[in-house]
């Protein structure tokens, strides 16, 4: 199992709408740069990936898994290159772990979310999932 971030602006979508979506799930639509694109590609059914609500909040709030691989994004032109993943709400953290906690954090001072700060789809190493779930509550010490 591969682990992501992905980053969504709240008043755009939600953490609660992506919950609200149920065991339906959402469509990871209108990713419009070609590395976070490639990482799309990559993501494979069962991967998880940090919900992370970007520019308000700035903090991973949840955990969501892929449930279908990418296909053709419906929100992109015909033709176009954009692809989408579709994704189910998993588990919320307990306790959010905001972008300020994980800048200071040593173990993760190589965290893309550090190095690639507008990346919107991004690769999390397994040693940095596991902090930052105990971190937000969902793994004892």
């Amino acid at each position: 199992m591969a682990y992501w971030l992905m980053k969504s602006e709240p008043d755009a979508w939600s953490w609660d709408q992506q919950v609200g979506r149920g065991s339906k799930g959402e469509s990871w639509s209108g990713v419009r740069n070609h590395t976070a694109k490639l990482n799309l590609m990559k993501m494979k059914k069962g991967d998880r990936a940090f919900f992370y609500h970007s520019n308000i909040g700035k903090e991973i709030v949840g955990i969501v898994e892929i449930v279908r691989e990418h296909h053709p994004d419906p929100t992109a032109d015909n033709g176009s290159p954009w692809v989408v993943v579709e994704v189910v709400a998993r588990e919320p953290l307990k306790t959010p772990v905001t972008l300020e906690t994980i800048k200071s954090t040593p173990k993760l001072k190589d965290m893309s979310l550090l190095k690639y700060s507008r990346l919107s789809v991004q690769p999390v190493a397994a040693e940095e999932w596991k902090l930052i779930c105990k971190m937000g509550g969902l793994l004892k010490s």
